[in-house]
């Protein structure tokens, strides 16, 4: 289990897969699941590996982790490195060439990481079944046990290199202050606990988290009902890339896709998709299922208990009946315009789920999305140029 310290992986640009689980009568070749180097995506890749273990026990599954961009910079902002046309590929670039040449036959990737536009060889092949999308606030341990978004106190600096996350806050508690916060989870919580930290909290995905055994130092899960907040497209869920071409691995993947998550996340795709929308544009998301187990966001509490206290299981009603309930909100980066857009209907399919996330878009574009991501976009080009040249000048000087 990685610990609160825990620090990215060593691993060279073009590893060797690590030990994989052989068998000497396999009739197959091995197939080679590529990842980012950092403790939290080979965590998530070894969750992959067992699931395709579990599901094809006959097949040999190898890990290898390499080092992208977005990791090996870690001095310039990541509102610079976003910039263009497809900046996620900033976690995805290296992996995809190595997919496309044939060294890798998967990618594990958080969904949340990838470009909505994949390269034109490449597909999704599966999206596995969600952990918790929310986000999770972290606070200093220096503060109260029982402190919240809503009980910080004014002036608190809030650690996050989300604009999304800054700028939602910013319109539901404009008294809190915000700082560039960037590294892996470990690198992070150190620098919350630090005797001279300028963090009073920081926020981070619930899901990486609850992967490493982190969990406990959550203080707040946020969401819609719960301090205001709307996750990423994507957050929580595992995705696996593959070559369109290669029918051998949708078949492989086809015993470990989940359909819930997957029509979810292929809604929330959609809207971003067609809302032109990076990682560093503040569009929250929250998708739910009405009419089963209730919000997509965690643990539900049981409908019943038993005279003895435990929690009666109910038969889940099938997927077909219920209704995916899609909410998203487009905010400036300083919160102070907003607009935000809710509906549900029964959805049939991934395909009908991204007819209904472009709709929501076209609506929020209505009401006015376009003209706040279009003024985000120039002042984003603007901030991270100069923020850039202060760097470069800084380094220079010394």
């Amino acid at each position: 289990m990685a610990s609160a310290t825990a620090t990215d992986l060593q691993a060279p640009a073009n590893p060797a897969p690590q030990a994989a689980n052989t068998s000497t009568s396999t009739q197959f070749p091995p197939v080679n699941i590529g990842t980012r180097n950092s403790t939290l995506a080979q965590i998530q890749a070894r969750a992959v590996q067992r699931a395709l273990k579990d599901a094809h026990p006959d097949r040999t599954y190898n890990i290898c982790p390499v080092v992208v961009q977005g990791d090996r910079d870690k001095i310039t902002p990541l509102q610079q490195l976003s910039q263009g046309e497809n900046a996620k590929s900033l976690w995805t670039g290296e992996l995809e060439s190595m997919l496309e040449s044939g060294d890798l036959d998967i990618i594990v990737h958080c969904l949340k990481d990838m470009p909505t536009q994949l390269p034109e060889h490449l597909e999704l092949g599966a999206i596995l079944e969600r952990e918790d999308p929310r986000d999770a606030l972290l606070i200093s341990p220096r503060l109260p046990k029982d402190t919240t978004l809503a009980t910080l106190p004014q002036g608190a600096t809030i650690g996050t290199s989300s604009v999304r996350r800054a700028a939602t806050l910013r319109k539901l508690f404009p008294h809190l202050k915000f700082a560039d916060l960037r590294g892996n989870v470990g690198t992070r919580l150190a620098k919350l606990d630090a005797e001279d930290s300028p963090y009073s909290a920081i926020i981070l995905a619930a899901a990486g988290l609850k992967r490493m055994g982190l969990d406990s130092r959550i203080t707040q899960y946020l969401s819609s009902t719960n301090g205001g907040m709307l996750h990423a497209v994507g957050q929580g869920a595992l995705a696996i890339e593959i070559r369109k071409n290669d029918q051998s691995m949708k078949d492989i993947l086809a015993r470990v896709r989940c359909e819930r998550t997957t029509r979810a996340c292929s809604a929330e795709r959609a809207l971003l998709r067609t809302l032109e929308g990076g990682c560093s544009v503040p569009i929250g998301v929250e998708t739910s299922w009405r009419g089963g187990k209730g919000l997509a966001i965690g643990a539900q509490p049981a409908r019943d208990y038993d005279k003895h206290g435990n929690a009666v299981e109910e038969e889940e009603p099938d997927l077909e009946d219920q209704e995916l309930v899609l909410r998203a909100l487009v905010v400036s980066v300083d919160g102070t315009e907003s607009v935000e857009y809710e509906t549900a209907r029964k959805i049939k399919s991934a395909e009908e789920a991204e007819n209904m996330g472009r709709e929501v878009a076209k609506v929020l574009i209505e009401k006015g999305a376009d003209k706040i991501l279009e003024k985000i976009n120039v002042e984003k080009q603007w901030a991270a140029k100069k923020k850039l040249e202060e760097l470069q000048s800084a380094s220079s000087s010394s």
